[in-house]
């Protein structure tokens, strides 16, 4: 019953609202959206109304937040959903938007046991308990596919967290395989690390080596940023992100160096 009322109210809104088009236009200007067609387009808008309508987007403290500010933190954390359900963000609630790198306290329990209070400097954060926190500056620097997108990584762990705590092992949807999904991502990741520990460069962030959550958010961010980065080094992970999310965007993107234009702030 309940879902029947949410659908029949997200009908009601996507009638009756309207996205300033000068605005929506500019936004999808920007480089992660490149090449997406025309239905997608309209797709993403009424998943981004959505969005807008059912998250609560608030800067902390007595930083305020413009419309064009939310609008561009909206598209990019509906970009992943493109093609999924558009509750799939449904399990929270809140968005808190800082001007700046934020520090977080949080109590972290170490392999042993014991429980140690740490102190953190962050451009995102998802919360297990409930809000997403993002830095302006990095969610606004996120859209020039340079593989890094913070709004996507943490958009990735919501959605990994929908089966619990975020461990690189999101629900899959009907058809796909948990073995294949544990085997092709513990080999990827246990690749990934040792890579990082012998010193190696890598073109994906070094991150991602920090634990399976912060791969598979990571991967996320190379697969709608960097897709060629992700399928030449780990061709299996990028299909299984393309049934994942249901995208190819390595069809739609150009190559970075392709973009010659500037950015709007």
């Amino acid at each position: 019953m309940f879902d029947f009322f949410r659908k029949r109210r997200r009908a009601r809104l996507l009638r009756d609202f309207q996205l300033p088009e000068a605005a929506w236009q500019s936004v999808l200007s920007r480089p992660v959206f490149h090449g997406l067609d025309g239905a997608e387009r309209q797709r993403l808008k009424e998943h981004v109304i959505w969005f807008l309508h059912d998250k609560s987007i608030f800067g902390v403290g007595d930083y305020e937040l413009s419309d064009h500010q939310q609008l561009v933190i909206a598209a990019q954390a509906c970009l992943p959903i493109l093609n999924l359900d558009p509750d799939s963000y449904a399990d929270w609630k809140s968005l808190i938007v800082y001007p700046t790198a934020f520090v977080t306290r949080d109590a972290v329990r170490d392999a042993i046991g014991l429980v140690h209070e740490g102190e953190q400097v962050l451009a995102g954060q998802a919360r297990h308990d409930g809000p997403v926190l993002l830095s302006w500056p990095d969610a606004r620097e996120s859209v020039r596919l340079d593989g890094w997108n913070v709004v996507i990584h943490e958009m990735a762990h919501k959605l990994d967290m929908r089966n619990g705590s975020a461990n690189g092992f999101p629900p899959l949807h009907k058809g796909m395989s948990e073995a294949v999904w544990t085997r092709e991502f513990k080999a990827a990741y246990l690749d990934f690390c040792r890579r990082v520990d012998s010193g190696e460069q890598t073109e994906i962030d070094a991150y991602a080596s920090e634990n399976p959550a912060e791969f598979f958010a990571v991967l996320s961010e190379c697969f709608f940023e960097t897709p060629d980065i992700l399928r030449a080094g780990y061709p299996a992970i990028y299909q299984l992100l393309c049934e994942f999310y249901r995208q190819q965007p390595h069809l739609r993107l150009p190559q970075p160096e392709a973009l010659h234009f500037a950015m709007p702030h």
